[in-house]
């Protein structure tokens, strides 16, 4: 399951972003994953419990956001939505698409539990 060795170079991301803050902890963790990214969002949520024990994500929440795959099309430059092995024009149906979004996997945001100064 790769997901968890997803899960442990996000963690070393969260490490990362805390520190850079002062944070105690990090509370809320939100993920932007497209179909194409090769991420299960089910075993990414599976396997994040057991790789942030331990850490200063330990009792965050991690969100999941699916993003759409979208392609541009080379004959008719329109944007539109696509489906995994289907990438096709849904404005006029050619095959010659580049791919837009649906690849990714982005820390979007992260909500972080920082000390008061005083």
């Amino acid at each position: 399951m790769h997901e968890l060795a997803v899960c442990q170079g996000l963690l070393g991301q969260l490490e990362r972003i805390a520190a850079q803050h002062g944070a105690r902890r990090v509370t809320r963790i939100v993920i932007r994953n497209g179909p194409l990214s090769g991420v299960e969002p089910r075993l990414l949520q599976d396997a994040f419990p057991l790789a942030a024990a331990g850490t200063l994500a330990a009792e965050s929440e991690l969100v999941v956001e699916s993003t759409p795959l979208t392609v541009r099309c080379d004959q008719c430059g329109a944007e539109s939505e696509a489906r995994p092995n289907r990438l096709i024009c849904a404005v006029c149906g050619d095959w010659h698409t580049r791919l837009v979004s649906g690849d990714e996997l982005i820390l979007a945001s992260v909500e972080l539990d920082i000390p008061d100064p005083s």
